[in-house]
């Protein structure tokens, strides 16, 4: 069973997120933040993980700690679920089109987080959600899961297809990492010995 709940409580976030590695893309996002609940339902689609998310955060104030306390979160949960990694394909990549943006991720679940960042964005907002918190989602996924992370925006004129088109590409190469190899079978990814 590859599955992990997370529960995060701080002075400024109280945070539950469910995911099922083997699912089918069912999901349930709940953070206050319309925009954000979108990728994040985008994100579950197209990874394939079932995903059920929580989050009550000081919106009063913006959505930054939500938006970065939820991707701590993911991640803890994300490793969680893998355990001891055998027999999962480990690296993913994905070139996602998606109107006028094309955007590439690639991902190593390596243990050692890394996030390599060349998205940039027309507009500071899309609605009323600040373009830049996309990065920090990533950048806490990224640490968070131990998750070598790279996403490049090759094209793109619409902030909101750029920022669609990360979440998609970055769940088409997760769900492609955290898939069982059946030729690795119980088998660790890795000459080390450990992830």
């Amino acid at each position: 069973m590859r599955q992990a709940t997370i529960t995060r409580n701080t002075a400024e976030t109280q945070i539950e997120v469910t995911l099922n590695l083997d699912g089918i893309g069912t999901y349930d996002n709940q953070t206050g933040v319309g925009f954000f609940d979108h990728m994040l339902d985008q994100l579950s689609r197209h990874s394939l993980i079932d995903m059920t998310i929580r989050a009550t955060g000081d919106l009063h104030i913006d959505d930054h700690h939500t938006v970065e306390d939820t991707g701590i979160a993911i991640g803890q949960a994300l490793v969680a679920a893998l355990g001891d990694k055998k027999g999962i394909r480990r690296y993913g990549n994905f070139l996602l089109a998606m109107d006028d943006s094309l955007v590439r991720a690639a991902l190593d679940l390596s243990a050692r987080p890394f996030l390599v960042w060349n998205v940039d964005f027309p507009s500071e907002k899309i609605g009323s959600f600040d373009t830049e918190l996309v990065r920090e989602f990533f950048q806490a996924l990224s640490t968070h899961g131990g998750i070598t992370l790279h996403v490049d925006r090759l094209h793109g004129l619409n902030s909101h297809h750029i920022a669609e088109a990360a979440f998609k590409s970055v769940a088409r190469a997760l769900r492609e990492a955290v898939e069982p190899d059946p030729r690795m079978a119980g088998v660790l990814p890795s000459t080390k010995g450990a992830l």
